[in-house]
């Protein structure tokens, strides 16, 4: 049971994050580290996308130069998922 406890975070250890796919490609992100382990989605240029992920977690960019998209993705860059926290004001 401690393994799957270590696996499983609480909800208030999560951050909200944001990424924009500035590129004319389709992408498909990753992250790891998530409490769905299978975090995966197809963003397309210039969608946005707001996930909930923890800190330490990656975000990672996978993308296919080809214009066969389903072969040979290429990963093309990992962001680190606590560069892409939203910061909330507070207003009063």
């Amino acid at each position: 049971m401690s393994v799957f406890s270590s696996l499983v975070s609480e909800p208030s250890e999560q951050i909200l994050c944001f990424y924009t796919n500035c590129t004319n490609k389709i992408q498909i992100v990753r992250v790891d580290n998530t409490q769905d382990l299978n975090f995966e989605r197809i963003v397309f240029p210039g969608q946005r996308l707001l996930f909930k992920s923890l800190p330490d977690s990656q975000l990672e960019i996978h993308t296919n130069p080809t214009k066969i998209f389903t072969e040979n993705l290429a990963l093309i860059e990992v962001i680190s998922c606590a560069n892409l926290r939203v910061h909330e004001e507070m207003s009063t």
